[in-house]
């Protein structure tokens, strides 16, 4: 059998997706479950276990394919980005119609009526996905938030999933200053393969979420010769385990944990 990347193919010994039937080998195959995220974020970790290691978040709205419930954790597929891994299952509920918008605002509140002086239901992180139902005033009534039938957002702090930024280099420049979290793509703590993932989805290309991933499938390599060629605004820059955004010639943007800040 080819060996295949535990990131990205849902395989153990003892259940495997069935799109992997013929390509690994287990007990059982299963057809996953779409669900969905209805939280701020979900983290997804490595082991069945709250002290096990983050490797990404899942943000509110993004859809999952579950292939074991058990004890409160749901073995599953990203579908953003394939990553796979245990989400908690009650951060998860039967999905909406698809996502029509994103949040496009660095965080915004999802309420339970159309008024800023209700209390929030829930905070969306940029990059969140909503199904918009309707307008009413400023606000927009959409799906898809804390498990609520409708709530309303800010109309304002949403785009249309069909409406791209146009630099991705603008987009993180509003994480600035957000904390460092390994594993994190939110607002609210990001590491520096999950800042260049939020920034180049905005912009409408689709990354994966790993430094290493992103290396081999993003943007083209620039010819090196007897030293760096000159580098752009929107440039990737790639070392071991890292990665950032070239503001400009000279100045690099990141997400790093030396002073555990973008």
């Amino acid at each position: 059998m080819t060996a295949l990347d535990r990131r990205l193919h849902a395989f153990r010994p003892d259940l495997a997706d069935l799109a992997l039937k013929g390509r690994v080998e287990a007990e059982r195959f299963v057809a996953g479950e779409a669900m969905q995220v209805i939280t701020h974020t979900a983290p997804l970790h490595r082991e069945p276990r709250k002290d096990a290691p983050l490797d990404t978040e899942a943000l509110c709205g993004e859809r999952v394919s579950v292939f074991e419930l058990a004890e409160g954790w749901a073995w599953c597929l990203l579908a953003s980005d394939g990553y796979v891994g245990y989400l908690p299952a009650k951060r998860l509920y039967a999905p909406s119609p698809q996502a029509s918008h994103r949040v496009n605002a660095v965080r915004s509140f999802a309420y339970p009526g159309p008024s800023m002086k209700l209390p929030q239901a829930m905070t969306l992180s940029l990059g969140s996905r909503v199904h918009l139902l309707d307008r009413q005033g400023d606000f927009a009534i959409v799906a898809g938030v804390a498990g609520l039938a409708r709530s309303y957002v800010w109309a304002q702090h949403l785009k249309a999933l069909d409406r791209h930024e146009p630099d991705p280099v603008s987009v993180a420049e509003q994480l600035l200053h957000a904390p460092y979290l390994w594993g994190g793509k939110s607002s609210l703590g990001l590491d520096c393969s999950g800042l260049v993932q939020l920034a180049l989805d905005a912009v409408g290309i689709a990354a994966p979420r790993d430094s290493d991933m992103q290396e081999r499938s993003v943007g083209a390599p620039l010819p090196l010769g007897d030293g760096l060629p000159p580098l752009r605004r929107g440039d990737l820059v790639f070392w071991k385990g890292h990665v950032g955004l070239m503001q400009d010639a000279h100045q690099l943007l990141h997400a790093n944990g030396h002073h555990m800040l973008v």
